[in-house]
């Protein structure tokens, strides 16, 4: 893997409750070694019920681990019935919050506008935004992949300081791969990696287009995950499905390193 310090983040989705929350924390804790979680950013996002246990569990038992959450709003209180406030994240000790997922970007609404209220958000209150871009299969089949993320990529960052985006990630997640089993070969996702760090050195300058971490997203197990995280310009993987089992995802952690 590259310079920059990789980082490998667990979306657990709507999984586990705040009991199974803790056993998966303790397990991966038993299975990681300081050794191993010194050499990249190993980041676990629980659904919000769950966040204080993993938090109070990764403390307590000083498992070198960092604490991720999945979505978040962008004032930091107010009438938002369901939604949770940077502030209240922070307060937390969260480092991580995935912004723009592309099951919140199709499912639930969520615009490049409101991407870029929410990283905003994030980064004013000191985290760091895990900001997901990608194509859909059409956007793909008619060469558009390039177009749509450089667009997405620097709608999300308007405003941000540069020194911010710098040190920010994009996960890069095919619409099309996720939960599909299908997989980019590693040669695409490199080249879109680095169509992303354009776009960013085109908006943000030179430093941040370096800088920023990129990650792959879409169907990484395994088996695969040694091919993206070996290509220069990948800096880890954003892990759905493979996430869910501690033994897996320890494994998986594994596999990034060896490459």
């Amino acid at each position: 893997m590259s310079e920059r310090r990789p980082v490998i983040a667990a979306n657990w989705k709507m999984h586990h409750d705040h009991l199974a929350a803790i056993r998966y924390t303790q397990e991966l804790g038993y299975r990681l070694s300081g050794e191993e979680a010194g050499r990249l950013d190993v980041v676990l996002c629980p659904p919000f019920p769950a966040l204080r246990s993993v938090q109070t569990t990764l403390e307590a038992d000083r498992i070198p681990v960092l604490l991720g959450a999945q979505h978040v709003h962008w004032e930091d209180e107010g009438p938002f019935t369901g939604e949770v406030s940077p502030p209240m994240l922070a307060k937390l000790g969260v480092r991580y919050v995935i912004v723009g997922h592309s099951e919140r970007r199709q499912l639930f609404g969520e615009t490049d506008e409101t991407v870029n209220r929410r990283v905003r958000a994030v980064v004013r209150h000191g985290m760091t935004p895990i900001v997901c871009v990608g194509e859909t299969a059409e956007e793909r089949d008619r060469g558009g992949t390039v177009e749509r993320v450089r667009a997405q990529v620097t709608a999300a960052f308007e405003g941000v300081p540069a020194a911010a985006v710098a040190s920010a990630v994009v996960a890069y997640e095919p619409v099309w791969a996720i939960g599909t089993g299908r997989t980019p070969t590693a040669a695409d996702a490199q080249a879109t990696a680095e169509a992303i760090r354009d776009a960013v050195g085109a908006f943000a300058g030179g430093n941040a287009g370096a800088g920023i971490r990129v990650q792959y997203g879409g169907s990484v197990k395994v088996g695969n995950i040694g091919e993206f995280v070996t290509r220069p310009g990948i800096d880890g993987a954003l892990v759905g499905g493979a996430s869910l089992d501690p033994e897996e995802f320890a494994r998986l952690l594994r596999a990034a390193l060896v490459g």
